[in-house]
C-alpha cells in the first residue's frame, strides 16, 4: 500500500509541476492541491493509520 502510495506522489509532484506549456497558467493550484496531500499523508502516517 505504502508504494503504491509513494510512486502516485512521485507522480502528482512530476504532473504539478509548471514546466510543460499547457501547465504555465495554472498558478500555485496543483502544488497547493499536492501540499495538502502531503500533509493529509503525513498526519494518517503518524497516527499509523497507513
Amino acid at each position: 500500500m505504502s508504494t503504491i502510495l509513494i510512486v502516485i506522489l512521485i507522480l502528482l509532484l512530476i504532473g504539478g509541476l509548471p514546466v510543460f506549456p499547457h501547465s504555465r497558467s495554472w498558478g500555485y493550484g496543483p502544488s497547493g492541491i499536492i501540499g495538502v496531500v502531503l500533509v493529509v499523508l503525513l498526519i494518517l502516517l503518524l497516527l499509523g493509520q497507513i
